[in-house]
């Protein structure tokens, strides 16, 4: 028989589950092994065939005899009730009458209280995909997100007891999780600034000089620095933001998250070709103004050292004029203004 089940920090007695806050704590047991059960039932099957035997054959006529030879039949199904097989990374939560005693996790071949209710269960590592699913992100554009979460069921009472289902419990709050992740950031580095979120509102009041004092009250928007993180660029650190996430919502059921990734990201069909237009558009322009800074840096350098060579500063005339100039031909605008002389 397996020994009287113990709490993790101290014992207490038989037929009392631990709760705890509300909920289960787990704590394991070891049975003993199912090979002595095995022979014992073995040796019971023989003895009562050979009461039945001798109890049809002379000079041996006693009633008793096929009732004990019964009894040794009924006892080796019961004995038989309570073996068990378990393989690695499996755990079986046994109750009885409703109430918990203990979580096997012993792989192989055991023996238990025959009238434990068992309920086994995978303690391998399992992969859930999420999604796509269709969000509308920090600013509001309709995104598709899904995510690969890699998780485990860490204490098998918990998962068991706490939930009625705990795969679909798993499934639901990943959901949720991933839908709450992609509402609070901008999908594109481009839109952080919509998504930068308010101070508060208030109200004052000012001198006519410029300068005035007020005073306002108002609630002010948390300080979410995660806004600056998008979707398309911050995907280690939206990663371990989802796994804390998840673990925070796993851990009181007895699940254990080990890994979570983003694993599809795009914007909506309805709203792509937009958003490709828009991205090419923002390109376009991060070009142009690279090229416009190092063509004022070039044209800067190329006056002073003219200035330098001339020996006295150019007129502010003759300077807007050569930078007009110079802006043009660096730029590449064929369709620029006439050349304005300069008197150099």
């Amino acid at each position: 028989m397996p020994s009287a089940p113990q709490s993790p920090n101290t014992a207490r007695p038989e037929g009392e589950p631990s709760i705890r806050s509300g909920h289960i704590t787990e704590y394991t047991f070891r049975a003993i092994s199912a090979w002595p059960v095995l022979a014992t039932c073995l040796a019971l099957v023989l003895a009562g065939a050979w009461l039945f035997y001798l109890a049809g054959h002379p000079p041996i006529l006693s009633p008793a005899l096929p009732v004990v030879g019964i009894a040794c039949f009924l006892l080796t199904f019961f004995l038989l009730k309570g073996l068990i097989i378990l393989q690695p990374n499996e755990a079986a939560v046994c109750l009885l009458f409703g109430k918990y005693k203990g979580t096997l996790t012993q792989a192989g071949f055991c023996w238990l209280n025959p009238f434990y209710t068992r309920q086994k269960l995978s303690l391998r590592l399992k992969t859930q995909e999420t999604g796509p699913l269709k969000v509308n992100d920090a600013v509001g554009n309709p995104v598709e997100i899904g995510a690969v979460i890699i998780w485990r069921v860490a204490q098998a009472a918990r998962a068991t007891l706490e939930v009625d289902n705990y795969g679909l419990y798993v499934s639901a709050q990943s959901e949720t999780a991933l839908r709450l992740l992609a509402s609070r950031h901008p999908y594109d580095p481009t839109e952080q600034q919509d998504a930068q979120p308010t101070t508060g509102t208030g109200t004052g009041t000012g001198t006519g000089t410029g300068t005035g004092t007020g005073t306002g009250t108002g609630i002010p928007a948390p300080a979410d620095a995660l806004s600056s993180i998008t979707l398309r660029d911050g995907s280690d650190v939206l990663a371990s933001i989802l796994l804390q996430e998840l673990q925070l919502r796993m851990a009181p059921v007895g699940i254990d998250v080990v890994e979570a990734r983003i694993s599809h990201l795009a914007y909506a069909p309805e709203i792509a070709g937009a958003m490709l237009r828009k991205q090419a558009a923002s390109a376009v322009i991060a070009a142009r103004r690279v090229i416009t800074q190092g063509a004022v840096s070039i044209i800067d350098d190329a006056l002073a050292d003219l200035e330098a060579r001339m020996g006295h500063q150019l007129e502010p005339q003759q300077r807007a004029a050569m930078i007009s100039n110079l802006l043009v031909v660096l730029i590449g605008d064929r369709e620029a203004t006439p050349t304005v002389n300069t008197g150099l």
